[in-house]
């Protein structure tokens, strides 16, 4: 690649990882100032002690948790180019099983982040509405108004998800651009008159701060501090979209700018603690009071469209969660679309739904966004304690010394644990909301997981080879009519030579099913996230194959075009015999009809199984009832499909002997 275009290439990329990557750490500083001064009591509770150690917290809570932990260390676990708590867990899964746990805890809680982010971020921005002079004594005086206005705005962003992000998407790299260089810009100018602020740098202000008088909320403080940080997990998140090294390029910029804001803010709210026309006023935000009041509109036009940004973003991540747990089993498997031909891009219309309900039941809740920050950060504290351990699992599985993967784990355990510790005072406060979400998705993965478990272990496979004779022989058998040309069962079953005999009961019991060729398909989800192979097994025959298709877990399964393409590659290599059709509309076409029989799971009455397994079991069934159905998942032509019902190989309930009278 020429030099130029070399260099253009990767300013793009960079470009769109501003406009991607960013957005909710990129947010914060539109409530994190106006939270530190809140929860202190307001401006007539500030004293310049106060804010100084506040600022130091907020500069070492970035440093350390965002720059060290993630950008620095957790972005050398990538699979494959891939972040994420699910694409953690996926590279050390195999050391110790019981690290489902933390998966499951942490990519929980940050589905329930994704509810709080939208709703705080966009009516932190659209309250600015209340900073513009000429709107002071107009509708914005009321905070239902501003309710209606935050709503559409949410409502909007949701509606939009169906379409895809693709056209407008090209705008977010630009359009964050400006936010950053205006945040930074507003925050050097406010600095400059007041540059004492600088030395907040220094960590012992900010250590003093936690136990000074003028701080009433002591070691809690951190809670609010913590939200200068909570877009650290999802920065990991969105890694695969533009790879570590852009933001490896762009992330000293975006933090410069952040600082830059937060110095600029301080200055301010410093330099207004006895102008006693703040004392009383709760209402007003230092991160559009360093603007010049002519300003203050484009600013708030400006924010509103980064809330907007950060939002999309972190929905796409919410799809992008919800996929990755379905293909590791941890979710019901749900209608997924995809709007745009662009790498990742997908739309999951129940998940868009629910978090949409959510946020609008958050904001109707809560009100304003001073009382969504009090609950606010809670359950990504959570996520990224989370990770800390799958981290440290990361660094011994590759050698590092234990020594010092022990002190670096360590230290971040015992510092996110002191921020899970002050943010647990947000229980009480409306944290529990993100808390029952978390714990709503956790039963689901927990009995989702679960089920399967149960179903694998009591599900009874069988060797294909001892069966080939009596398949060939009933292909070949004119006296049975023929069910379909090809016959698709799937399987779970990553062994090659060996099937579930329930299908094989399917296929041979009752009616026997009669085919030219039978296919058993498997699908095997690949850590390489997009991966797309097969491989075949033919037990020396040319009318029965086990295909195993090895797909990414970013990878949609589906087994209709796959199966489809290796029939027609197999019949031009001439391993499968070509398909006569007598009839048909399309007199080129080789390949016979295909018949995809799918087994429903049912729980047999008489199963001695334990009430708990029972249970999961029943849910299990139950949940799948009203979720995707494997023909829209594997994307199967329903006028392919037959459904059958084949109660679960469980251990038969030993009824006593009975005697004639």
């Amino acid at each position: 690649m020429p030099q130029n275009k070399r260099s253009n290439w990767q300013f793009g990329l960079m470009l769109v990882a501003i406009g991607i990557v960013y957005g909710d750490i990129g947010t914060s500083p539109l409530y994190v100032m106006k939270a530190v001064v809140e929860t202190n009591g307001g401006m007539k509770a500030m004293t310049e002690d106060y804010i100084i150690g506040c600022l130091s917290l907020v500069i070492w809570t970035i440093t350390l948790l965002t720059t060290v932990k993630y950008v620095l260390i957790a972005m050398q676990a990538d699979n494959h180019g891939e972040g994420g708590i699910f694409s953690l867990y996926t590279l050390v899964r195999k050391r110790r099983r019981w690290l489902i746990v933390p998966a499951i805890i942490g990519g929980a809680a940050l589905l329930a982040d994704g509810v709080l982010t939208p709703a705080v971020t966009v009516t932190a921005a659209v309250e600015g509405m209340q900073e513009i002079p000429a709107l002071k004594n107009s509708f914005v005086t009321h905070q239902t108004n501003i309710l209606i206005v935050v709503i559409s705005v949410i409502s909007l962003i949701f509606f939009a998800q169906r379409f895809g992000t693709g056209s407008i998407g090209k705008i977010f790299g630009p359009f964050m651009l400006i936010w950053f260089s205006m945040m930074g810009l507003f925050g050097v100018i406010q600095l400059a008159t007041d540059l004492s602020v600088l030395r907040a740098i220094n960590p012992l202000y900010g250590i003093r701060v936690l136990f000074d008088d003028s701080n009433k909320m002591g070691l809690l403080i951190l809670g609010t501090v913590f939200l200068s940080t909570t877009g650290a997990e999802a920065l990991y998140s969105d890694m695969g979209h533009v790879g570590k090294h852009a933001i490896f390029k762009t992330w000293p910029f975006v933090k410069l700018m952040l600082l830059l804001s937060y110095f600029g803010q301080s200055a301010w709210i410093i330099g207004h603690i006895k102008k006693q026309d703040m004392l009383g006023n709760h209402e007003f935000n230092p991160f559009f009071q360093v603007m010049p009041e002519s300003f203050i509109v484009f600013g708030v036009i400006i924010a509103t469209g980064a809330a907007i940004i950060a939002s999309q973003a972190l929905i796409s991540g919410s799809f992008t969660l919800v996929s990755e747990a379905i293909h590791l089993r941890l979710l019901p498997k749900l209608d997924i679309k995809y709007p745009s031909t662009m790498k990742g891009q997908m739309y999951i219309p129940a998940v868009t739904f629910c978090i949409w309900i959510l946020c609008i039941m958050v904001v109707l809740y809560f009100k304003t966004s001073v009382n969504m920050e009090a609950a606010y950060g809670l359950s990504i504290t959570v996520t990224m304690l989370m990770s800390t351990i799958l981290i440290y699992h990361y660094l011994s599985m590759k050698k590092i010394d234990k020594g010092l993967t022990i002190i670096i784990t360590g230290f971040f355990l015992i510092l996110e644990s002191a921020f899970l510790f002050s943010s647990l005072a947000k229980f009480m406060h409306g944290g529990y909301i993100a808390v029952l979400i978390s714990v709503a998705v956790i039963a689901l993965m927990i009995v989702w997981y679960k089920g399967y478990k149960i179903k694998d272990k009591r599900t009874f496979d069988v060797n294909i080879d001892l069966y080939v004779n009596q398949l060939t022989a009933l292909s070949a058998d004119a006296a049975v009519p023929k069910y379909a040309a090809n016959l698709v069962y799937l399987s779970t079953t990553n062994d090659m030579k060996m099937i579930e005999k329930q299908a094989l009961k399917s296929i041979l019991d009752g009616r026997p099913k009669r085919a030219d060729v039978y296919w058993f398909v498997n699908v095997k989800v690949s850590d390489k996230p997009y991966q797309v192979n097969y491989q075949i097994e033919d037990f020396g025959t040319k009318n029965i194959f086990k295909v195993q298709l090895v797909l990414g877990f970013r990878i949609h399964q589906n087994i209709n075009l796959y199966i489809k393409q290796i029939a027609a590659h197999m019949l031009k290599e001439g391993i499968i015999h070509e398909q006569s059709r007598r009839y048909g509309t399309n007199p080129t076409r080789i390949i016979g009809d295909f018949a995809y029989i799918l087994l429903m799971d049912q729980l047999p009455i008489d199963a001695s199984i334990a009430w708990y397994d029972r249970l999961i079991m029943q849910i299990k069934i139950f949940l799948k009832k009203y979720t995707a159905s494997p023909t829209k998942w594997f994307e199967l032509p329903a006028n392919e499909v037959v459904y059958e019902s084949i109660p679960i190989s469980l251990p038969a309930y030993k009824a006593p002997y009975i005697k004639p009278l």
